[in-house]
């Protein structure tokens, strides 16, 4: 006979001038100067393989490889140079900016927050530090809560299980230490607690009222909606009678008590325990008419399953039933617990999980449920994180865990959480031509400052569904050999968003005598080719492979911010950036050159009264064939 498991289961300038330059450097820096990133990185690649490298070195091709949007390259060597004492605030700053690209979130936040310390003045440390989550974590497995430590209810012993009614929530601890101890882990048996939880505080815990808790273990607990009927298990304890099975063993049975004068009294067990095998983890369906348990009796798929039974309006209860292989595994289901809206969720070891028991949910359909999903991180973690709640209402709950907390707690705790707002964006990829999907398409999300989120390959169907965060403006670009990119912006204000980027062929990107791409923007006074402008770049370069013998000239032009001179130094810088990325992408640097205009020839002729907006626009490259 199966046995339950246990009662608990549980951009830029170069950063690195403050360095010597010397002469064998001269190469490498010279090429750095005259905006040669892609020679510059080569030379400063050969000083390293001559041992004639040095923090400098390392900086200024780190520097060299960010400029053309090699993040990963940049990544390897700003790794390198991050740790040195006499490291550049700049040099931490593009780093985490690095890292971020890269899709490394949490290192690029501690990035943000040694660079935050390096200098707390400067207007992006201040930023950081007001809005510490700003970098969007991984949309793939978003999370879709928030989990916090209750310091207020967590004790030195076990501590799981909360269910809130009311003001009132109760659970089970084993802080109780007039209990004898429990020999499986040297804590004080079980005993189920209730405490008033207002406004997210807890106070007055104390052990619950009347008839319920014994020297044995007493463990979850659901209250029906009345309030007036506590559901909880126990060991197989009842009338003073201790029992087992024929091997020797204490089963985990289901009583419930009523509520009198306000205390539990009036014991009584459910009609389908038994000493031969376990039955426990009580929860109730919103109405109270269904009582869902965990078991291994006999029938059952795995080691426990889960399985409902229906209560009449007169109390009498039916017959339990399993509810079958989409929810039950060959594994341990344990601790259901239903939502609101017929949700449920519930901990496994046998469903696709982090490690140990996970959290997962199914929802309703009709009478029974959907797929079965993982809840994910921070519910989730490697070790066992069970006994999920959650009142729909407030989208507030708990959850139990044992990854520990702190070292004054134990190792199984209870977490508030919090569920956040989800927006879930449903992107298509089609040609413009014909209507019909590209598959295998790259779908690219960007935050509001051009932030790489993540990417995904479009489906057959030309579809790819995103997670992220509610009420932020999000661009979805598509990108697909053949076929020029394209982008669209959307706001998550809905919690489902639609997406269609329809693709035209690359060769109608040439127009007269220009190759025309979506607008090639830099920030105010920089130079770098940021993650968007390098797709749309990506474009020219397909397009020049594609027609070996096409020559480009890039023309850059400025805003009317700053001097005439000093715009005609920047533009000349960017449209060498621009050369030298579609260099660093494997273009013969005889096909393409550069020259910068400054602000000589803005594309909104808005002299000194210009947007934001209009100065953005003003800030482009473009692209003249000077031989197809």
């Amino acid at each position: 006979m199966k046995k339950l498991y246990t009662i608990v289961f549980l951009l830029v300038a170069s950063t690195s001038l403050m360095f010597a330059q010397n002469k064998d450097t001269k190469t490498a820096d010279t090429h750095f100067d005259r905006f040669e990133y892609v020679k510059a990185a080569e030379a400063y690649q050969n000083l390293i393989k001559r041992g004639k490298a040095d923090e400098y070195v390392y900086t200024r091709l780190a520097d060299s490889y960010y400029l053309i949007n090699d993040t990963k390259k940049a990544e390897t060597f700003y790794k390198r140079v991050s740790t040195r004492p006499k490291v550049a605030s700049e040099t931490i700053y593009n780093y985490a900016q690095t890292l971020k690209a890269n899709g490394k979130f949490e290192e690029s936040n501690a990035m943000m927050q040694k660079f935050a310390q390096m200098s707390p003045k400067d207007t992006r440390a201040i930023d950081f530090k007001n809005n510490p989550s700003y970098i969007p974590q991984i949309l793939e497995g978003k999370p879709k809560f928030s989990a916090t430590l209750m310091s207020d209810l967590n004790s030195k012993f076990s501590d799981f299980g909360v269910r809130k009614a009311g003001n009132t929530i109760y659970f089970s601890s084993a802080r109780n230490t007039t209990r004898k101890n429990y020999g499986r882990n040297q804590e004080p048996f079980l005993d189920i607690y209730e405490a008033s939880y207002t406004n997210g505080k807890v106070t007055n815990i104390q052990t619950l009222k009347g008839e319920v808790n014994t020297k044995y273990h007493e463990g979850t607990v659901a209250i029906s909606p009345d309030g007036k009927r506590l559901y909880f298990d126990r060991n197989d304890f009842y009338n003073g009678k201790y029992k087992k099975d024929e091997e020797g063993i204490n089963q985990l049975n289901i009583y419930f008590a009523e509520l009198v004068d306000g205390q539990w009294k009036d014991i009584k067990p459910v009609p389908f325990n038994n000493t031969e095998y376990s039955v426990g983890h009580p929860a109730l369906s919103p109405n109270g008419n269904t009582l869902y348990f965990v078991s291994d009796m006999p029938g059952s798929i795995g080691d426990s399953d889960i399985y409902k039974v229906s209560i009449s309006p007169t109390g009498e209860f039916g017959t339990p039933v399993n509810l079958g292989k989409g929810i039950n595994t060959e594994g341990k289901e344990v601790f259901p617990f239903i939502g609101d809206n017929g949700t449920l969720y519930f901990s496994s070891d046998g469903h696709l999980g982090l490690g140990g028991l996970d959290v997962f949910y199914a929802e309703k359909a009709g009478d029974g449920y959907g797929e079965v999903k993982n809840i994910g991180l921070p519910i989730n973690s490697s070790s066992d994180d069970f006994s999920f709640s959650i009142d729909d209402s407030t989208q507030e709950g708990f959850v139990s865990s044992s990854r520990g907390g702190s070292k004054e707690v134990s190792s199984d705790n209870v977490y508030r959480i919090k569920e956040l707002c989800v927006s879930t964006i449903h992107s298509i990829v089609k040609d413009a031509n014909n209507n019909n999907p590209l598959g295998g398409a790259t779908v690219t999300l960007y935050d509001a400052n051009q932030n790489k989120l993540t990417s995904k390959t479009a489906g057959a169907d030309g579809k790819a569904t995103f997670e992220v965060e509610c009420d932020k403006n999000i661009t979805v670009q598509a990108a697909i050999d053949g076929y020029e990119s394209n982008a669209t912006k959307v706001s998550t204000a809905d919690k489902n968003v639609t997406a269609q980027l329809m693709l035209r062929p690359i060769e109608e990107l040439i127009v007269e005598d220009k190759v025309v791409l979506n607008p090639i923007l830099f920030d105010y006074d920089k130079h770098n080719i940021k993650p968007i402008a390098a797709l749309e770049l990506d474009k020219l370069v397909q397009l020049m492979k594609k027609s070996p013998t096409m020559v480009i000239k890039v023309q850059s032009h400025t805003d009317t911010q700053g001097t005439d001179t000093y715009n005609k130094q920047l533009s000349n810088r960017r449209a060498q950036a621009t050369v030298q990325y579609v260099i660093s992408k494997g273009i013969d640097g005889n096909r393409i050159s550069g020259e910068g205009f400054g602000e000589s020839n803005p594309a909104v002729n808005c002299g000194d009264n210009c947007t934001e907006v209009q100065h953005q626009q003003n800030r482009r490259s473009e692209f003249i064939i000077i031989n197809r």
